[in-house]
């Protein structure tokens, strides 16, 4: 299973816009959904939005609703997350997952080996 996390640019201004891509191999895109977190530095990860393969449900972190969406392209076995409106505190290393269950209010948690490698996001005020 290897997911390689990619975004066009990295560093951006507060109230710009990134959008980050998640490219899936090795395994069957359709058996999983694809989770976006992030962490912080001194902060703990956190989930920030994920989509379901099967429903095409979403969830996203409360503090990004409105400013980030979540898309795939089954064809291409690729997850977006493009990131509108981006404040400081949006700053952090993001990492894409394939996680068992993605629903609009909850989603699990990836096993240790289903995460991507990181992609630094700052986002300067």
């Amino acid at each position: 299973l290897m997911l390689a996390a990619g975004v066009w640019g990295g560093l951006v201004q507060a109230g710009g816009s990134l959008r980050l891509s998640c490219a899936a191999s090795g395994f069957t895109f359709d058996d999983y959904a694809i989770g976006w977190f992030r962490q912080a530095p001194g902060k703990e990860r956190e989930g920030v939005s994920c989509i379901s393969s099967s429903d095409g449900s979403t969830y996203y972190l409360n503090s990004v609703k409105g400013r980030f969406t979540i898309s795939s392209d089954n064809a291409k076995n690729t997850v977006y997350l493009q990131m509108n409106s981006l404040k400081p505190e949006d700053t952090a290393v993001y990492y894409c997952a394939a996680i068992g269950f993605c629903s609009g209010s909850y989603f699990y948690w990836p096993l240790r080996d289903h995460w991507g490698k990181g992609t630094q996001v700052t986002v300067s005020s």
